[in-house]
């Protein structure tokens, strides 16, 4: 099958501003995760920006980028106008890699994009992994599945509570795929209260009666960079 993958990467963060610019390794971190995106057989890789300085590093690298508005309120909007630029059709499927993930799996790229095609009821895929601690951390979020690997909620709590042993724990990975009608229609459905109250934009999906296909991987997700210190935490272990 062919897919393609979309990096959203802006320049302005709260927590790390110029995240995607910072080094790894000798090469902004943007482009370690177009490196990683381009091993896992999509036919194109894309890094979707509002910053020119972050579109320079990528083309320099020889990588494509596609300049996006600034005001998108999400990765997923920004997703969505890149599609868009590219005129994909609405049967195609994107991989919508975070720019602050240089360790994630290229086989784990196409293994969520393979889900999606595969899973025809679905809109959209994504990944997780077994946890066996950080159950209460906030941060960490975690997902249920019922029987044929579809989501059935993700929160920040610990789920399901473990009233009896040997209830399974996982936690989610920010990685997506979507088909592209669907990703074209997100933006326009009304935003729902669980997604406001745990603020986690999958939950939209899941309101309005659409099915999300997780993916288990059987090996730990690499962790992404949400600040500085996460930073110093990646270039341990990608050195």
């Amino acid at each position: 099958m062919r897919f393609q993958v979309v990096i959203p990467a802006r320049y302005a963060s709260t927590r790390f501003p110029g995240k995607p610019l910072a080094d790894l390794g000798g090469k902004p971190m943007v482009v370690r995760v177009c490196e990683r995106a381009a091993q896992s057989g999509a036919a194109a890789v894309h890094v979707a920006t509002d910053d020119e300085r972050i579109a320079k590093v990528v083309r320099d690298s020889g990588h494509s980028a596609l300049m996006t508005r600034a005001d998108h309120v999400s990765g997923t909007d920004r997703l969505a106008e890149a599609a868009a630029q590219l005129k994909l059709k609405d049967d195609q499927i994107v991989v919508n890699v975070q720019g602050d993930e240089p360790l994630m799996l290229p086989s784990l790229i196409a293994q969520v994009a393979v889900l999606l095609d595969e899973k025809k009821s679905a809109v959209v895929s994504t990944a997780c992994h077994a946890i066996h601690d950080a159950f209460d951390n906030p941060n960490v979020v975690k997902v249920v599945l019922d029987h044929e690997g579809y989501a059935l909620y993700f929160s920040r709590s610990r789920i399901p509570h473990p009233r009896e042993t040997g209830a399974v724990c996982y936690r989610h990975a920010g990685i997506y795929g979507y088909r592209v009608g669907f990703l074209k229609k997100f933006s326009s459905l009304e935003q729902s209260p669980l997604e406001r109250a745990e603020a986690l934009e999958q939950l939209r999906v899941l309101w309005h009666g659409f099915r999300i296909a997780v993916a288990v991987s059987e090996t730990e997700i690499p962790p992404g960079v949400d600040t500085p210190q996460d930073l110093e935490a990646v270039r341990k272990m990608f050195s």
